[in-house]
């Protein structure tokens, strides 16, 4: 008897497991911490589906959502990130989506806000995400995949787009807007679109700062009178992003995003053996060691080192820390020193290693790796060669979870040897941390 195909026994596909690499190293803390320049973090709700606060430091008085309003007023060096996705609320609203960054000025004298760098891309057309290989050489800026690779990058060089102003000038209790930008949703298919904005700032007085969302009427862009309307009148833009779960709590970690200011935008330090060593001793031949790089919660590597900048001010439903360091610069000096009397060959390279916080016996990572992408972004790389010419490289990195990172950094040492390299990465939205940053002897 012949049974139907519904009822014929199938056999499932089994499907492969990716096979694991264990490499024993040693993985260090990264020396030093972060700065402490504030950095206006705005990154909740990602997905912005109603007009709204994003995120705002004004004081509550007089505001219809005094819930809204954190109170924090920045002044002297700070930074801006702003990181938002738009997606047409129904087939048929296809309104191009504002983000709007208002400055007010609450003092009795002219305040004057200077735009040091400043870069804002958005996903399509300016910067799609594009398969690129695991590794590009970088040096002009043309190659990125994703708003915020593009950004960081224009930030890593010292740029500024001229879509801003260098001065901005707030008079006594008035307002400005320091951009109103579109996030248009029609012409694409499907309808979303978002935009990656990040500054280095400095004022001379006292702002409070706004983020806003705002659809566009007639599709124009909104008016400043519109925007102070409201940040006065509006709530916080629903719907809201997953809650984090709180510090220490044993149930599942969600980590949240942010909305609020963080504290860091860099992180400068020599990598060295110790703090009364000026030189980073080169590993035994066929060895390696790693430093972590945004290590955060749950994601330590073995080195017990949280380096998510710590919230100053939060909304209760956002993260607790700014996981992932989004925008922070990493600038690391590896001072190199070839100990042995043999000629050895260095190399350097950043790495994306599957995530771990007990480092059991070393690290982890995937002969084929999956599709997830878990870093995308441009790092620079300086140094003498082997022809003791100064080199500065821009490389574009693409790294899916647990791959092993290709050389940026080859240096053949003669023995006794000492030889500098500074590398330098601005860490990009729509990463996964953590990294590591790897020197290993052939």
């Amino acid at each position: 008897m012949v049974l139907p195909l519904l009822f014929a026994q199938i056999t499932p596909i089994p499907v492969p497991v990716p096979q694991e690499i264990i490499r024993p190293q040693e993985v260090r803390p990264l020396p030093g911490q972060l700065d402490k320049i504030p950095v206006f973090n705005s990154n909740s709700p990602e997905l912005v589906l109603r007009e709204g606060i994003l995120l705002s430091t004004f004081s509550p008085t007089n505001k219809s959502t005094p819930s809204a309003h954190l109170n924090f007023s920045l002044r002297g060096r700070f930074d801006l990130f702003v990181h938002h996705v738009a997606k047409a609320p129904t087939p048929e609203d296809l309104r191009t989506l504002y983000l709007g960054l208002l400055l007010h000025n609450p003092t009795e004298e002219i305040v004057t806000i200077n735009i040091l760098e400043a870069a804002s891309y958005l996903s399509q057309p300016d910067a799609p995400f594009i398969d690129l290989p695991s590794l590009v050489e970088n040096n002009r800026g043309d190659i990125y995949a994703g708003p915020g690779s593009r950004v960081m990058s224009d930030i890593l060089r010292g740029l500024q787009q001229n879509i801003f102003p260098t001065t901005l000038e707030i008079p006594p209790g008035e307002s400005r807007m320091l951009f109103n930008l579109p996030i248009p949703v029609r012409e694409f298919s499907p309808p979303i679109n978002g935009r990656s904005t990040y500054m280095r700032l400095w004022s001379d007085g006292a702002v409070y700062a706004a983020s806003l969302a705002m659809f566009a009427q007639d599709e124009r862009a909104p008016t400043l009178r519109e925007w102070e309307e409201l940040l006065v009148q509006g709530n916080l833009s629903e719907p809201r992003d997953r809650p984090p779960s709180p510090p220490g709590a044993p149930s599942q970690l969600v980590y949240g995003r942010v909305a609020g200011i963080s504290e860091g935008s860099r992180w400068k330090t020599d990598l060295v053996d110790s703090p009364h060593n000026g030189s980073l001793t080169i590993p035994a031949p066929g060895e390696a060691f790693s430093y972590g790089i945004s290590t955060l919660v749950g994601g330590t590597l073995g080195t017990e080192q949280v380096q998510s900048g710590r919230m100053l001010a939060r909304y209760e439903d956002t993260a607790y820390a700014a996981h992932g360091n989004y925008g922070v610069q990493y600038s690391l000096v590896l001072p190199l020193h070839n100990p042995t009397v043999e000629t050895q060959t260095v190399t350097i390279a950043l790495e994306t290693p599957i995530k771990q916080d007990i480092l059991e016996e070393g690290l982890r990572f995937l002969e084929a790796q999956p599709q997830q992408v878990f870093f995308r972004g441009t790092v620079r790389v300086r140094y003498n060669d082997d022809n003791y010419l100064l080199r500065t490289r821009y490389f574009h990195l693409v790294q899916k979870r647990g791959e092993q990172g290709e050389p940026l950094v080859t240096l053949n040492m003669d023995p006794l040897e000492r030889r500098l390299v500074y590398f330098d990465l601005i860490y990009p939205p729509d990463a996964t941390p953590p990294q590591v940053l790897t020197v290993k002897t052939q």
